[in-house]
C-alpha cells in the first residue's frame, strides 16, 4: 500500500518514512499542500498522512481539497492536538482521522489499519449528509459519515488516554523526584548542621592554641629573664664564697649555702618550663569531670583524708587535656597547706546555662590576702607552680578559677565553666 507524507520538516519526514517502511508501506514525501497536489496528480497514493501547520496549503485545506477530488482516498491529519477545535476542523475538512506528535510508531500502524477497515464499512443508510456543531463561537459543518466521525473520536480518545497515562507517570515520576529532592535537602541540611558544628568546633581548638601559643612565647620570655637574674644571683654568691673563703671562711660557706638554694630555684623554673610548655601543645577534647576527679584520686595518696566525688556523671567539660593535672593538683595543695583536712569534695552547681566545678575542703583555708597571690607565677616561684599552672590549662578555653573559701573555715575553688565549653546529657552546646 502506498503512503504520501506531507511534511515540512525534513527530519518528521523521514522518521515517519521510517516507520512506514518498517510497517512494510511504501512511501513518498511532500514537503508541503502544493508540491503534495502535484504529486497526487501524477500517481494518486492509497491514503495521505499531512501535517495541518505547513506554509502555504495548510492541512486542513490539502485535505479539503483531496476530499473534493478524490473522496475515498483516506486522510490522516498530524498534530498537536491541543485543542477539541482542531477535531472539528478535521471533521470538517473531511479528514478520516488523527495521529498525534511525538509520533507513537504503534499508534501510526492502529489508525492506517482503523481507516483502512472503516473504508470497507458501509455508511448507515439514515445517516444525516451534514451535521453543523457549534462550538467555542464556531459553527463547524461535518459531512463525514457515522463511522468515520467515531473512528476520529475514537483515535482522539485513544491519544487523550495514552497523553493521561503518561501524565500519571511523570506526575509520579516527578512526585518521587521531589521525595528524593526533600531527601537530599535534609541530608544536605545534615551535613550542613555537621560542618557548622566542625567548623565551630575547629574555630574554638584554633583559638585555643593560639592563646596557648601566645602564653607559651610570654612564659618563655618571663622564665628567661628569671633564668638570667637567677644564674646572676648564682655567679655574685659563688664570687663572694671564693673571695672570703681564706678570710671569712664562716660567711663564705653562707654564700655557697645561698648558692645551693639559687641553684634548686633554678632547677624548679626549668622543671616549671617544662611542665608548663606542655600547656595548650595539644587540641582542647572533652572530658568527663567525674572520671578526672577519680583518676586524680588513683594518682594521690590521700591517707586518711575523704575524698568525696559528688559530680554527676556525665557530665563533660572541653579543655586542654592537662586538665586533669588542676584537679591532682587542688588535691595536693589542700593535702599540703590545709594542715586540718579530713575531708576533700568536688562538686558541681548549676547557674542557668553556665556551671561551676567545686572543690572544698574543711582545712585551715587561705588567708584573705593571698587568695589572688596563690594563683601568680612570683608566688608559685615560692610555694610550687601548680595553682599557676591550673589557671593558664584551664584559660585556655576560657575557664576561670578562684579561691572564695573563708579563711578558718577551709578552701573553696570555684572552677567557672561557661555554657560553650561544658555539656550535660541532653543539654547541646552551641
Amino acid at each position: 500500500m502506498s503512503v504520501l507524507v506531507v511534511e515540512d520538516s525534513r527530519t518528521q519526514a523521514e522518521f515517519i518514512r521510517h516507520v512506514l517502511e518498517t510497517e512494510g508501506y511504501e512511501v513518498a514525501l511532500a514537503a508541503d499542500g502544493t508540491e503534495a497536489t502535484r504529486r497526487m496528480e501524477i500517481d494518486m497514493p492509497d491514503i495521505v498522512l499531512t501535517d495541518i501547520m505547513m506554509p502555504g496549503i495548510d492541512g486542513y485545506e490539502l485535505c479539503r481539497r483531496i476530499k473534493q477530488q478524490n473522496p475515498d482516498t483516506p486522510v490522516i491529519l498530524v498534530t498537536n492536538l491541543f485543542d477539541p477545535a482542531d477535531v472539528l476542523k478535521g471533521l470538517a475538512s473531511g479528514a478520516d482521522s488523527f495521529i498525534v506528535k511525538p509520533i507513537d510508531p504503534e499508534h501510526v500502524r492502529s489508525q492506517i489499519e482503523a481507516v483502512m477497515r472503516t473504508r470497507e464499512i458501509p455508511e448507515p443508510k439514515d445517516s444525516p449528509a451534514e451535521l453543523e456543531i457549534p462550538f467555542a463561537g464556531s459553527t463547524y459543518t461535518i459531512a463525514a459519515g457515522r463511522l468515520k466521525i467515531l473512528n476520529t473520536l475514537l483515535s482522539t480518545y485513544t491519544v487523550a488516554v495514552t497523553k493521561n497515562t503518561e501524565l500519571q507517570e511523570a506526575q509520579e515520576q516527578l512526585h518521587s523526584l521531589n521525595e528524593q529532592l526533600q531527601d537530599a535537602v535534609a541530608d544536605l541540611s545534615r551535613s550542613n548542621e555537621s560542618l557548622a558544628a566542625e567548623n565551630q568546633e575547629r574555630r574554638r581548638v584554633e583559638k585555643a592554641l593560639a592563646d596557648a601559643n601566645r602564653k607559651l612565647q610570654l612564659m618563655a620570655s618571663i622564665t628567661r629573664h628569671d633564668l638570667l637574674n637567677q644564674l646572676a644571683a648564682l655567679w655574685g654568691y659563688l664570687d663572694l664564697a671564693q673571695v672570703l673563703r681564706e678570710r671569712e671562711p664562716a660567711n663564705a660557706w653562707r654564700h655557697v649555702e645561698s648558692a645551693a638554694e639559687m641553684v634548686n630555684r633554678i632547677n624548679n623554673t626549668v622543671r616549671f618550663t617544662a611542665e608548663y610548655q606542655k600547656v595548650g601543645a595539644t587540641a582542647p577534647t572533652w572530658q568527663e569531670i567525674r572520671t578526672l576527679v577519680e583518676r586524680s584520686e588513683k594518682y594521690i595518696s590521700t591517707g586518711k583524708v575523704t575524698l568525696e566525688n559528688a559530680v554527676p556523671a556525665g557530665v563533660e567539660i572541653f579543655a586542654d587535656p592537662l586538665i586533669e593535672k588542676v584537679f591532682s593538683n587542688l588535691i595536693e595543695n589542700a593535702l599540703r597547706y590545709g594542715e586540718t583536712v579530713t575531708t576533700i569534695a568536688f562538686s558541681l552547681k548549676q547557674d542557668g546555662e553556665t556551671y561551676t566545678i567545686l572543690c572544698e575542703d574543711n582545712g585551715v583555708g587561705v588567708p584573705a590576702d593571698e587568695k589572688e597571690k596563690i594563683f601568680t607565677y612570683a608566688h608559685g616561684m615560692n610555694t610550687g607552680l601548680g595553682l599557676f599552672l591550673a589557671r593558664e590549662i584551664l584559660a585556655i578555653t576560657g575557664i576561670t578559677i578562684q579561691e572564695t573559701g573563708i579563711p578558718g573555715n577551709g578552701a573553696r575553688f570555684e572552677i567557672f565553666c561557661p555554657a560553650k565549653v561544658i555539656r550535660a546529657p541532653g543539654r547541646q552546646t552551641e
